[in-house]
């Protein structure tokens, strides 16, 4: 039998009756060239099912290497890390590891590509992560990595890429590697991205996150592509030996009296035509469906706009600007990251306090100063909105104040680890400054049910 790849599937020729490929789920009889054909990411248990049964084969399907990768510094694991990568292992070098921010998962990758030994790809979400990604590499290992995106188009023995990037060029490129890792492999489960798995032949893979659930269940598919979840990191339990000492604050505020009257007067809008449209927001895929209703008419449209009418009053709260004043400088000696849900919320609490703001608007270079000089000490309080959640390697904080947000879980523990970076003698503290008496308050509660919102240490 002969195995090739051909443009992220691999063609299987000569192929005898009975052969244990026949059998194997998503292997298919290609009528047009008269071969077997199969995903690429199949290749690992082809490979394993034809060596159980002692089948002859001429594997012209990968083209990755044997490294000979030594560390250039010593790494000394910490517990969770010597778990991780023991239970990693243990798994067939497969699988998902889910660690808080602050807790070591690039160390962790980069004892796994020791392990490895064999050419690797990682993916990345934004072109900060390419760059730090790279930067980390070049400093443990004897080889210069190559990138992919954000203008570069370097395939090396190690490369990192965009997912973006990986998405246009793995067919090309998807039997180089041996070892996909996968950097916030929540990013994966789409349409678009998991198609990067299935075109690789890649035999070992790791994926990495602080937060793998996904709201529509989408880490199944992850398991499926990537491995088992086989070490889960909790927040609490790193607390003073890995991540600092925390508590979390909520502060709540009262809307003014002309707030209120505009306040009530779009949500009684708005929860009129969810009446009206019989639409049950508790139900799954309920906002998808006020979404569609509201398209469908012109009152649909008026609740459309009520519901942001009312969101914005809350979260745009005179009051809430005021504690937001009294927070800081309690702790004007201490670095700050003000977070908000709109960049248009950022900007004026910037210009409210002539503080500076880093948005997806903010320069590359623009944003490397302001977080050169947040990290010097230089600057003292940053305001962003969701552009720092992740894939920013964002300098240690001992204080966040959430102003607005999603009722996402991933974004409130991605912004409760911005400020969990461990320090001696450091508590950190996470304020959720909220509007009593508005949806803020379901929201916020929402957003709590992660473990590390149960309790602060």
């Amino acid at each position: 039998m002969q195995i090739k790849y051909e443009d992220g599937t691999l063609i299987f020729s000569n192929v005898a009756d009975g052969s244990p490929i026949v059998g194997l789920q998503d292997v298919i009889y290609d009528r047009r060239t008269l071969e077997y054909r199969s995903p690429a990411s199949l290749y690992r248990q082809v490979i394993l099912e034809l060596n159980k049964h002692k089948v002859s084969k001429n594997d012209y399907a990968n083209n990755y290497k044997k490294l000979d990768l030594k560390l250039k510094k010593a790494i000394t694991p910490r517990k969770h890390q010597t778990e991780a990568l023991k239970a990693w292992l243990e798994s067939g070098r497969v699988g998902v590891v889910s660690l808080p921010t602050g807790a070591g998962k690039t160390i962790l990758a980069i004892l796994a590509i020791q392990k490895v030994q064999r050419s690797t790809l990682i993916l990345v979400p934004t072109i900060d992560l390419l760059n730090q990604w790279h930067t980390t590499i070049s400093s443990f290992f004897n080889v210069e990595p190559g990138r992919l995106g954000g203008g570069y188009h370097e395939i090396k023995e190690i490369t990192v890429s965009t997912y973006d990037s990986a998405r246009l060029f793995i067919e090309k490129y998807g039997n180089r590697f041996a070892f996909l890792i996968a950097d916030e492999c929540h990013h994966l489960p789409t349409s678009q991205n998991i198609l990067i798995t299935k075109a690789s032949i890649a035999p070992f893979r790791l994926g990495l996150s602080a937060t793998v659930e996904r709201t529509d269940s989408g880490e199944e598919i992850l398991y499926e592509t990537i491995g088992p979840k086989v070490y889960e990191g909790f927040i609490q339990d790193m607390v003073s030996k890995v991540l600092s000492p925390y508590d979390v604050h909520k502060i709540e505020v009262e809307l003014n009296k002309s707030e209120k009257e505009k306040y009530d007067q779009a949500r009684k809008v708005y929860l009129s035509f969810l009446k009206q449209a019989r639409v049950n927001l508790g139900h799954p895929g309920g906002w998808q469906m006020f979404l569609i209703k509201a398209s469908q008419s012109q009152a649909g449209k008026k609740a459309l706009e009520a519901y942001r009418e009312q969101k914005k009053t809350a979260q745009y709260a005179e009051n809430k600007l005021h504690r937001l004043w009294e927070i800081l400088n309690s702790h004007s000696e201490d670095s700050a990251i003000v977070f908000t849900d709109e960049n248009a919320l950022a900007y004026k609490i910037g210009e409210s306090f002539i503080l500076p703001v880093i948005t997806h608007k903010t320069k590359a270079a623009e944003r490397k100063e302001l977080l050169d000089k947040f990290r010097s000490g230089e600057l003292k309080v940053l305001v962003t909105s969701k552009v720092l959640n992740e894939g920013v390697d964002v300098p240690e904080a001992s204080v966040g104040i959430v102003m607005s947000g999603s009722g996402a879980v991933r974004e409130h523990v991605q912004r409760l680890g911005r400020i969990l970076r461990h320090k001696p003698g450091k508590r950190a503290l996470l304020y959720e400054i909220i509007a009593i008496n508005t949806s803020e308050k379901y929201v916020h509660e929402r957003r709590r049910q992660h473990n590390a919102y149960q309790r602060s240490t």
